[in-house]
């Protein structure tokens, strides 16, 4: 199981509700940490300020964001040793094929369009909460990464 901690990366309150809602009746045990923006994800994975760097289990990640959006923030992880084999599902109610394609090119592992309803959105997160925390062998960390 991989016990890091869930980055969310969700501008919606409701949504980032929804999702804290699903992972605790589906018993997800990961720490989740709420970045509001594009901005504080990079923030997080990247801090400038002399903080540890977060190292989470998986990112769910909106691509819709505002200051920097999550087309940007999944190329800066893909860009970086440290992050490129972090398990990034993009989480979005985009149904764009030039979003759904650009994703993938970028190097999404996976694309979810997000459920309007909410036992929907509950069967959604569990299955994601499955797969990529308990199922999923994680690329194993560098000494130093």
């Amino acid at each position: 199981m991989s016990e890091g901690p869930i980055l969310l990366v969700e501008d919606n309150p409701d949504d980032v509700m929804f999702t804290l809602r699903a992972f605790e009746k589906n018993h997800i045990q990961n720490d989740i940490v709420v970045a509001t923006d594009g901005e504080q994800a990079l923030n997080h994975l990247f801090p400038e300020d002399g903080r540890a760097a977060l190292r989470p289990a998986l990112i769910l990640l909106d691509i819709k964001l505002p200051k920097v959006d999550g087309l940007e923030v999944l190329r800066r992880i893909r860009g970086a040793d440290r992050t490129a084999a972090l398990p990034v599902v993009v989480l979005t109610t985009s149904s764009e094929e030039r979003d759904i394609v650009e994703s993938y090119r970028l190097g999404a592992n996976s694309y979810v369009r997000k459920p309007v309803i909410f036992s929907d959105f509950l069967k959604a997160a569990n299955l994601l909460g499955m797969y990529w925390l308990l199922v999923n062998e994680p690329a194993p960390t560098r000494p130093g990464g």
